[in-house]
């Protein structure tokens, strides 16, 4: 692949970005949609091999497990090469997987198709990087765009699932996914020749006027070592993801113990995801007003009120209602976390670093789906879950609000070290 050299500094917020952009939404699109594509062929994957419930989920978790590992990877890849070169690999990668899943002959060998293909290369090279490259392309509008990326991810769960359920009730399962290895290996791989350019250096002096609260890319972010920074920021990360966990994954199950039936609860958890793309858009539009830090506290204070509320109303009706708050609340919290680290940390490192907290959010999900279960087993009852997910929730804001403190404290530090210098001697 011929390199496009590195733009510059006119590319910015230009018109070139806004179209890389739309490129990105659909290599997100195409590229992540895994997660919820596997989630449509489980019924039938379990009666074609003859399995459990319990064992015809583990695609998922490796789908997971890979998507949270490749994103680090292939993170650390863009920062050096580039975003094309990992978005090639994911083309090869979502064509091995689906079409090594189609020629699956037991469980094991479609979950690791769907691990290494699918998850590891395919939605490890079109979420983290795709982010982290958008954030490196906008200034005055970074946190919209940032948000517009990652709704491509919810629009991949908004498109796939009908379109992958229609062709497994004409083809089968197996047909339906050669054909999705074909279109998205070859989608994938045109869309990533359009991204082949580098994006401009930002210089710091801009850098320091474009964030709404003076925040510059730093070897120490927050005063504290990159490292210590990381690890706040990706239990911040798991913690909050344990809250949003609760609902996503148990709101289905609530609405059958409560008689409305699973039917319903389909319906609320398709709610959510409508109003999370609305809120990813909102969101990025306040993240442009006051940083990525205050949108973060901001959106875990509402998404700490939406689980509250499941407390008290559990009516057919009110329950459709706080669904949507929950989404509406919740949906900007997690691409908060790419515009934290490209405001705080040094740009060579975005990527990677982005794909470790989200490595972490993952995580977080995948606990807290299997913490609410274990609560509710314990008690009989949600009730003790949400209060569990409100409880992680405040260890979210907690943190949050804690490098906020020190940002401030930071820039206060350096005024006065200025204004020490300007006085005469």
């Amino acid at each position: 692949m011929s390199q496009a050299g590195i733009a510059s500094q006119e590319a910015l917020d230009s018109g070139q970005a806004w179209l890389r952009l739309v490129v990105t939404m659909l290599l997100m699109t195409v590229g992540s949609g895994g997660m919820y594509i596997v989630a449509v062929v489980l019924p039938a994957v379990q009666a074609e091999f003859g399995i459990s419930r319990a064992l015809a989920s583990s695609p998922y978790t490796a789908l997971l497990v890979g998507f949270g590992v490749g994103g680090v990877w292939l993170g650390r890849l863009a920062d050096r090469h580039g975003v094309a070169w990992p978005l090639l690999l994911g083309a090869a990668g979502i064509g091995a997987g689906y079409i090594g899943s189609a020629l699956a002959d037991g469980i094991w060998t479609f979950s690791l198709a769907q691990g290494l293909g699918v998850g590891l290369l395919a939605s490890g090279s079109s979420f983290g990087p795709l982010m982290a490259d958008a954030t490196r392309w906008f200034v005055r509008r970074r946190g919209i765009a940032v948000a517009l990326c990652a709704s491509g991810n919810y629009l991949a769960g908004a498109v796939w699932p009908p379109v992958v359920q229609h062709f497994v009730d004409s083809v089968g399962w197996r047909q339906t996914f050669i054909g999705l290895g074909v279109f998205g290996m070859v989608t994938m791989a045109v869309l990533a020749l359009l991204l082949r350019q580098r994006p401009p250096p930002l210089l710091p002096a801009a850098a320091a006027r474009a964030s709404p609260d003076g925040a510059v890319p730093s070897e120490r972010p927050f005063g504290l070592s990159p490292g210590r920074a990381q690890f706040l920021l990706g239990v911040a990360g798991l913690a909050c993801c344990v809250a949003m966990a609760m609902p996503q994954v148990h709101i289905v199950a609530l609405c059958t113990d409560l008689g409305f039936g699973a039917a319903r609860g389909a319906q609320m958890l398709s709610l959510m995801l409508a109003f999370g793309v609305a809120s990813r858009i909102i969101s990025g539009l306040v993240c442009d007003r006051i940083g990525g830090l205050r949108t973060l506290l901001f959106g875990s204070m509402l998404q700490c009120i939406a689980l509250a509320l499941f407390l008290p109303f559990d009516s057919l009706v009110s329950l459709y209602v706080v669904s949507a708050l929950f989404g509406l609340f919740q949906g900007g919290i997690v691409p908060s976390y790419a515009v934290i680290i490209r405001e705080h940390f040094p740009v060579r490192e975005t990527a990677a670093r982005l794909g470790t907290v989200l490595l972490a959010t993952m995580a977080g999900m995948a606990l807290g789906g299997w913490m609410s279960g274990k609560i509710f087993d314990l008690s009989g009852s949600y009730q003790a879950a949400f209060v569990n997910g409100m409880a992680w929730s405040a260890l979210n804001m907690v943190i949050v609000g804690t490098l906020l403190l020190r940002h401030h404290q930071g820039q206060r530090l350096g005024t006065a070290r200025a204004r020490l210098q300007q006085e005469p001697q």
